[in-house]
């Protein structure tokens, strides 16, 4: 598994700014939430710190294990996730994964119902039916072609964030029969 390496402190990068903790966007029918992220074409110094904000971002928030860029109001196929054991929220802060343009290569037939929530839709959770495993490729913030197997929990997270590159939401996943807690997501 790829990991980018976060020191503990704010990191700095060349232009000596600080990483910031992004906005997250909100709202089913949020047009940059709701459209399929552009492929980056080129991983640029701003791309590199829109990556490090991300981790930022994601680590900050105790709910949060995973981001993709739409969701902080950039329509670029990137996300960051935590990985499950970080998931805990232990003391080590590297165990972050970093995906450029992903691809789902490989589903597994084996699928799972588990309640899912997302910081976009905030106050909403649904029964959304994953995958269990998968096998997920992209490049790292370095450019360079990486290959995942993931299951359980971490398939489901990056899945999730798959979703969101393509501009599809948990609501979107409900099923007609089970439309509870739909109201609140008319906002």
């Amino acid at each position: 598994m790829e990991r980018i390496r976060c020191p503990r402190r704010r990191h700095r990068l060349e232009t000596n700014k600080v990483n910031m903790i992004l906005k997250i966007e909100t709202g089913q029918n949020n047009p940059v939430l709701r459209q399929k992220a552009e492929k980056v074409k080129e991983i640029t110094p701003a791309i590199k710190q829109l990556i490090l904000d991300m981790i930022e971002t994601v680590k900050a928030d105790p709910k949060s294990i995973g981001l993709a860029a739409p969701q902080v109001g950039h329509s670029l196929q990137i996300f960051v996730a935590l990985s499950t054991s970080d998931v805990l929220r232990t003391s080590d802060v590297d165990k972050v994964i970093v995906l450029i343009n992903p691809v789902i290569k490989k589903k597994s037939f084996r699928k799972e119902i588990l309640e899912e929530g997302c910081l976009s839709l905030p106050n909403f959770s649904a029964p959304v039916k994953r995958s269990k495993e998968i096998i997920i490729q992209g490049l790292n913030p370095e450019g360079q072609l990486i290959r995942i197997k993931a299951k359980e929990l971490l398939a489901r997270v990056l899945q999730h964030e798959i979703d969101h590159l393509n501009g599809v939401l948990i609501s979107d996943k409900v099923r007609p029969n089970d439309k509870c807690g739909m109201s609140l997501l008319q906002n």
